[in-house]
Order: structure tokens, then C-alpha cells, then sequence
């Protein structure tokens, strides 16, 4: 059995996810990044009742997978699957698990599978899901833990050290694709032989096995500077890739949870790609407010002031047409005077292109 201390190296293995009805929303996005990509596990099939037997495909528009999906625990092991692994695949408000999902839980557990909990709400503190580990001689694995004092880092400067070209992919809310867009770069550049490593800040970037990074949220804040710059520094002197791509967490303006200036300045960016959803006008659970979303400008300028730069706009175009797509593409192009990119239906080589092109202009100044 991995013990608390050394699981964020060795967790690995078969797993099903569980999604409580939300496999459809945004909530989920964990689960689409797992079946998009996940070098940690294998992915078997989904837990769900609320879309028992529909393809993925069928469910969330552009996502291809051939996973099934069940309406329970029981169904899954009667098909013959019993995964090492129970994902908790999708978030909550608050990040607690709501008491209707303890059933499929305390299934999984009784059924001899191990929870791996992203949820905030620490599940193995929890003394019914607690007392149902231990008597089925199970885990609950939870990641958002943070780490022990002796493994974190200090901010040291050793960042200037770093040599790749580093990258970030922040946006102007949370939920707005900024992870997805990193992998897909991320692979996109090492396809074009462009050595590319991508830094996780969040729980699924670990969840997808990613090698390098930090789970953000679970950092006491004084160690957040460190360990961004431990990420990156290691990442550099034991892969020495070309480019380093940092993903981003939530916005610099989202009041629920201002962040990205911690990556601007304590990992030194060189550049940054701001992910933006043009028909999205207040932050993403926050509806209830009169905040709303700034102009992607505003965004751009403060990245400035902060000491890096825009390189280029990508687009979330959930519930867009293609016709407001082109709109939205075309309007913030003549107004930001960036790139203006959307991966999802124009592929990722013009932001491929972008790089590449800086990577040139720096060998230049060089020699």
C-alpha cells in the first residue's frame, strides 16, 4: 500500500471516474482532461448514472473517447471491470463531496477500489468513509494535501538560471480552458521537435501524470513563489527543454480568486497566452455579482506592467457559433493587436508558428 509520504510519485495504475451527474458541465473538466489525456491512469470506463450507456461523444461535444459508462459500482464490476482507482472526476462548489455521492463512494470502497479525491474537503478525515477504508483494506488518496514542510521551497532566484523559453497560459476567468490549451501546445511544439516540458499548478494536470509542478491551491501561500520556481528550475536541469509552458490558475481579476501574478513574476515569464471566453460576461460562479469580465485589454496591460507580454489571445468557444466565433476572432484581433487563436477549431500550429519564431529572434540576439 503507497503511504501519505511518497504517493505523488508512485499513484498510478487502472481507474474509473466517478462524475455524480455533472459529466456534461463544466464541473467535470477534470474528467475530459483525464479521457483527453492521463500518462498515470489508465482510464477504464465512467461512473454515472445520470448518462448510463451514452458514448462520451454523445455527452460532451468534441471529446472523443470509446470508455463506457455506468450507472453505478456494482454495474462496472459486473461488466467485468474493477479499476485500481476511483477518481473523483469533477468539482464542487465549496469543494466538498455532497452527502448523495457518499453511496457511490462507500461502494467503491466496499467493492475493494481506492479513492483518489481532488475534491478541497479532505475524504479520508472523513469517519465513515474513513472507517469503510479501513475495514475493506483500502486508500483514500487526497491530493489537494499540501505537501510536508520539508519539501517546500522558498522563492531564491535561482530562476534566472533558466535558460528555456518559459510560457504561460493564463486567462481572463477561471474554467476557461488554460490547461487544455498548455497540453495541447505542449505536444503540439515536441511534435514539431521543439523540446517542450508543461508545468501542472492543479489537480489535473497531476492527475494526467504530468512530471513537474505544484497543486496551487494546496500550497501554503508563503511557499507558492518557491515552489513555482522549484517546478520550473528542475523541470529545466534534469530535462533541458527548449520551451517550458506554466499552466495558469483562475485570472489576475476574478475577485473570488485573483492569481497569475505570482507565476509573472516569480518565474520570470517570457512571454504569456491569454485564454478568454469572449461571450462569458461575469466570473464563473460569481454570477450572482456585478463584477464582470474585463475587456481581455486590461488583462494585457497589467501583464505588461508586470513585467512580460501578451503573445497571443486563444479562444474558449463553448455555445459559440461559427459565426460568432469569426466575430469575436476578428474584433479582438483589430482591437488587442495580438494573435487571436482558436485551438479547438483552428488547431494549435499558428501559436506553433509563434513560438518557433521566438525561439528564432533569441538565437539571433544570442549569437
Amino acid at each position: 500500500m503507497i503511504n501519505d509520504n511518497d504517493f505523488h510519485q508512485a499513484l498510478k495504475g487502472t481507474a474509473c471516474i466517478i462524475t455524480g451527474g455533472l459529466f456534461d458541465t463544466i464541473h467535470a473538466k477534470t474528467t475530459h482532461g483525464l479521457l483527453r489525456e492521463s500518462n498515470r491512469f489508465k482510464i477504464k470506463c465512467i461512473v454515472d448514472d445520470k448518462f448510463a450507456g451514452h458514448s462520451v461523444e454523445d455527452v460532451v461535444l468534441g471529446l472523443v473517447s470509446s470508455v463506457p459508462i455506468y450507472s453505478s459500482i456494482a454495474s462496472m464490476c459486473e461488466a467485468g471491470i474493477k479499476p485500481d482507482y476511483a477518481i473523483i472526476g469533477m468539482a464542487t462548489k465549496g469543494g466538498v463531496l455532497p452527502q448523495s455521492l457518499y453511496p457511490v463512494i462507500l461502494e467503491a470502497l466496499s467493492s475493494g477500489i481506492n479513492i483518489v479525491n481532488g475534491l478541497h474537503q479532505p475524504l479520508s478525515e472523513v469517519e465513515e468513509l474513513k472507517s469503510a477504508a479501513e475495514e475493506h483494506q483500502v486508500h483514500i488518496y487526497d491530493i489537494r494535501k499540501p505537501k510536508k514542510f520539508d519539501q517546500l521551497h522558498f522563492w531564491s532566484g535561482k530562476i534566472m538560471e533558466v535558460k528555456a523559453l518559459k510560457l504561460a497560459i493564463l486567462g481572463t476567468d477561471c474554467s476557461v480552458g488554460k490547461r487544455t490549451t498548455a497540453k495541447l501546445l505542449t505536444n503540439a511544439l515536441n511534435q514539431a521537435g521543439i523540446k517542450t516540458q508543461m508545468i501542472y499548478t492543479g489537480q489535473t494536470g497531476w492527475l494526467q501524470g504530468t512530471r513537474y509542478g505544484l497543486i496551487f491551491d494546496a500550497t501554503p501561500n508563503d511557499f507558492i513563489p518557491g515552489e513555482i520556481e522549484h517546478a520550473i528550475y528542475q523541470c529545466w536541469t534534469e530535462e533541458k527543454p527548449q520551451v517550458i509552458i506554466v499552466e495558469g490558475q483562475a485570472s489576475l481579476l476574478n475577485p473570488g480568486g485573483p492569481c497569475g501574478s505570482e507565476f509573472i513574476i516569480s518565474a520570470k515569464l517570457d512571454g504569456v497566452i491569454l485564454q478568454h471566453h469572449p461571450i462569458r460576461e461575469k466570473y464563473h460562479n460569481l454570477e450572482k455579482l456585478q463584477d464582470r469580465i474585463k475587456d481581455p485589454s486590461t488583462d494585457i496591460e497589467i501583464i505588461r506592467l508586470m513585467g512580460s507580454e501578451v503573445w497571443a489571445l486563444t479562444l474558449n468557444i463553448a455555445d459559440m457559433s461559427q459565426t460568432e466565433i469569426a466575430h469575436h476572432t476578428d474584433q479582438l484581433t483589430e482591437r488587442c493587436s495580438i494573435p487571436v487563436v482558436s485551438p479547438l477549431t483552428q488547431g494549435i500550429q499558428p501559436l506553433v508558428h509563434l513560438i518557433n519564431s521566438k525561439l528564432s529572434l533569441e538565437k539571433a540576439e544570442i549569437s
